[in-house]
């Protein structure tokens, strides 16, 4: 974690500490030529505009640099808390204006995280505070002392918040509030919110697109869809043609990016995150009657392999997991030099496979034509997709939906306990998109979970909304 920090700590002060040098040096001439330098690229970059070049991009960025070499720029930041039903995690956005086309620039970001979620202290509203002390503490390293008051701190918390009970929720948020009052950081009224999600899928979508550098034109049509599976909701984000804006019009916003009106469709599904769905799955059929907190419930699922007895707590309530009592076998031929047969207890896909239908075919308001864009999914989507060797962890990769199907039927015939929840969870996302999305087994999925080095989140789409906002 330290190297991560101090990785972090380079890029937000490279081009700062770069500029110091320059100007020690105190060399007359030599700050005379840049001063001409930039006069003249920005001279060629007015030529690249009026004539509609492509290399102006390039352009940019040299006159970028040398703005922050004779310091005319300066970056300013952004910390942002994104409090998600598994986990909390903080990313500090440094930024600067293009003095070319006043767009905003994202130059470098730091992100860590920390677990369980602020649902998980709904009992304890101070402690769901102090579990984001580490978090602030670890902005305050990559961001200069001196700008800590100029600095935007802006809490979003999601699908986790959004299922507890309405005053436990608030318990936490004012808890929150004051831990922000004394951080340091610039707050406002609107510093800390339960976001709802249509935020969240457009927040989302202006990432991706963003970093994939699709939001320079004056069309739409270039555009990618994005796919967040978080722990409690999921939300599908995509700018639809105009027979589609028809067909899904209850959902479609009007948004302005970089000063091109778009429209764009997202529609949240709240219990259809990997873990409330997979809490649903597994309970499926069972009467729970009034527990609290210190209760461990035991579950049997036919997503759940024989040999499995795993604990599991989802939303402040703790369970024990098992498979069904009435195990299956399957005789496997063994890879040893005997060559005998092994009787494996696996999971009986079909029945499994029928429940997480029947959870997933409950999902109204399809998202009509998503298979007509190229989709970029990505949270436990991606994080799924490595554990189980279908793209590299460090590089993402492209796939078809179909191998989700694939690798699920072959999860849910080997007994592994170290994994326990890797055949429901498989299956899920495999109906989910299939069943639920409308998708093909052949439609391609770009998993990610990083481009250009920047996390794919809806964090960085809700910075820039901060700062353009001026909150």
């Amino acid at each position: 974690m330290d190297d991560e920090l101090r990785s972090g700590n380079e890029k937000f002060y490279e081009k700062e500490s770069s500029s110091s040098t320059k100007k020690s040096t105190n060399q007359p001439g030599r700050r005379y030529f840049m001063i001409i330098s930039l006069f003249g690229t920005l001279f060629l970059g007015y030529i690249a505009i009026a004539n509609d070049l492509k290399p102006v991009r390039i352009g940019s960025k040299v006159i970028d640099t040398l703005a922050f070499s004779l310091n005319i720029q300066k970056p300013f930041y952004v910390v942002i808390i994104d409090a998600g039903s598994t986990g909390s995690r903080v990313l500090a956005f440094s930024f600067h204006e293009s003095i070319l086309n006043h767009h905003l620039v994202l130059d470098a970001e730091m992100y860590s995280e920390t677990k369980p979620g602020l649902s998980a202290f709904a009992d304890d509203p101070k402690v769901a505070a102090k579990s984001l002390i580490k978090l602030l503490d670890k902005a305050k390293l990559v961001i200069p002392q001196s700008e800590w008051s100029n600095t935007p701190l802006s809490m979003k918390a999601t699908a986790g918040l959004r299922l507890l009970p309405g005053h436990k929720a608030n318990n936490i948020l004012e808890e929150c509030s004051k831990l922000f009052e004394s951080s340091g950081f610039r707050i406002s009224k609107n510093s800390i919110s339960i976001m709802d999600g249509a935020s969240e899928g457009i927040f989302s979508w202006f990432t991706v697109n963003f970093l994939l550098d699709k939001l320079n034109s004056h069309t739409s049509e270039n555009t990618v869809a994005a796919l967040d599976l978080g722990g409690g909701s999921t939300q599908v984000t995509f700018s639809p043609n105009k027979m589609q804006t028809k067909e899904l019009k209850e959902h479609v916003y009007a948004i302005n990016a970089f000063s091109h009106n778009m429209s764009v469709y997202t529609h949240s599904y709240l219990g259809m995150g990997l873990m409330a769905a997979r809490k649903e799955i597994l309970t499926h059929g069972m009467t729970i009657k009034n527990t609290t907190a210190k209760d461990t419930i035991v579950i049997r699922s036919e997503c759940i392999n024989p040999i499995v007895s795993a604990p599991w707590s989802y939303g402040g309530q703790n369970y024990i997991v098992k498979g069904p009592v009435n195990a299956t076998f399957k005789t496997v031929k063994t890879q040893n030099f005997a060559g005998s047969n092994e009787n494996r207890p696996i999971v009986r896909f079909s029945e499994c496979l029928k429940i997480v239908e029947k959870y997933v075919n409950t999902i109204s308001n399809k998202p009509i034509g998503l298979g007509t864009h190229e989709i970029y999914a990505f949270s436990y989507y991606f994080e799924r997709a490595t554990e189980v060797g279908l793209i590299d962890p460090f590089s993402g990769g492209v796939i078809h939906l179909g191998a989700f199907l694939k690798q699920a039927t072959e999860t849910c015939d080997y007994p592994n306990a170290e994994q326990p929840f890797m055949c429901l969870d498989l299956t899920f996302i495999y109906v989910l998109l299939h069943n639920g999305f409308g998708l093909e087994p052949s439609t391609r999925l770009f998993l990610y979970k990083k481009i250009n080095q920047h996390e794919l989140s809806w964090a960085l789409g809700a910075a820039f909304n901060v700062l353009q906002s001026g909150l």
